[in-house]
């Protein structure tokens, strides 16, 4: 299965499918099996870099549409 991520509207940030998320140093976090994972967009969440749901409660707005980005700048 291709990975998905889905942004959510004053939420959080989705990805589903064949995944592996590590932290700054290269280690990887244990998953527990899953296949779908919610990542915190607040800041709020007391288990980050996972949503907890305290976004809900913490007031937090952001709406994103999809849209075309531009081409990457190239490197010098």
């Amino acid at each position: 299965m291709a990975t998905k991520v889905t942004i959510f509207n004053n939420g959080p940030i989705r990805i589903e499918g064949d995944i592996m998320i590590v932290d700054a140093a290269g280690q990887e976090f244990g998953l527990g099996g899953r296949a779908a994972i919610g990542l915190c967009r607040c800041g709020l969440s007391a288990n980050k870099p996972f949503c907890d749901g305290a976004h809900a409660s913490g007031g937090f707005s952001s709406v994103c549409e999809a849209r075309d980005l531009p081409p990457p700048k190239p490197r010098v």
